[in-house]
């Protein structure tokens, strides 16, 4: 049997949203967060998003800051029970091309892998929610009682996505000259140029630059984008108009 693999990004290609953004709002709700973090910090860079003079870039960082600081010394176990609320009310906020595709490949005996700049405690359900083989997210590091120390291995860049489908390539043995990509941003770079068949799903600006740049990606990534009730296949010719 062939050993084809999938490997999917999670915020931005299969979630139409941030597992952390929906989580860092459910920690607020439960006073975890204290909300005066929103609505002193985060929540005007929230609105130059909202609308349209910021980047969305931006906002998740300078949320992500005030999560990772806000998450220490708070248990795990507690953490958990809200994550587990995130994945029963947002789960099934998906793209339908990409809930279609995850079907199709389990249906045809692939490997399906979830790798995530996301908390690996929500990729970890959002795994089991959709069945696949192996996933891997942000690590945040507990002690020995079980409670957050603030410090975590990220996985929402290029390079660190990399060295995890490295070890699954070795660990399943997966023959990456048939396999499958997809992601939404620069982030996933690597992993859109390692495999045979990529797949940009609603690519940002910064990750189609580097579509155009790339020769040997240019060639054979497909572009998808979803919008509204409509799924369509762009070109990666297609012109970025700055405003």
């Amino acid at each position: 049997m062939e050993n084809v693999g999938a490997f999917f990004d999670i915020d931005g290609t299969l979630y139409r949203n941030s597992l952390m953004i929906q989580h860092f709002k459910k920690l607020i709700k439960y006073e975890v967060i204290d909300p005066a973090i929103w609505h002193n910090h985060v929540k005007h860079t929230y609105y130059e998003w909202e609308k349209r003079y910021g980047d969305f870039e931006d906002y998740l960082e300078e949320l992500a800051e005030f999560y990772v600081r806000e998450l220490k010394g708070v248990n795990k176990d507690y953490i958990d029970f809200i994550a587990n609320q995130v994945i029963k009310i947002n789960g099934d906020q998906v793209y339908k091309y990409t809930r279609s595709r995850i079907e199709w490949h389990k249906n045809s005996g692939h490997k399906v892998f979830f790798i995530s700049g996301s908390p690996d405690f929500l990729v970890e359900k959002m795994a089991k929610k959709y069945g696949v083989t192996e996933y891997r997210g942000s690590e945040y590091i507990v002690d020995e009682e079980n409670n957050f120390t603030g410090e975590i291995v990220r996985l929402w860049d290029s390079e660190n996505k990399q060295r995890t489908i490295d070890e699954f390539v070795s660990r399943f043995d997966v023959d990456l000259n048939k396999s499958y990509s997809y992601g939404d941003t620069a982030g996933d770079l690597s992993m859109l140029k390692m495999v045979e068949n990529p797949i940009a799903i609603n690519p940002n600006k910064n990750l189609l630059k580097a579509i155009k740049e790339d020769e040997e990606l240019y060639k054979k990534i497909d572009i998808i984008v979803e919008r509204k009730d409509l799924i369509y296949k762009l070109s990666p010719d297609v012109e970025i108009i700055d405003i």
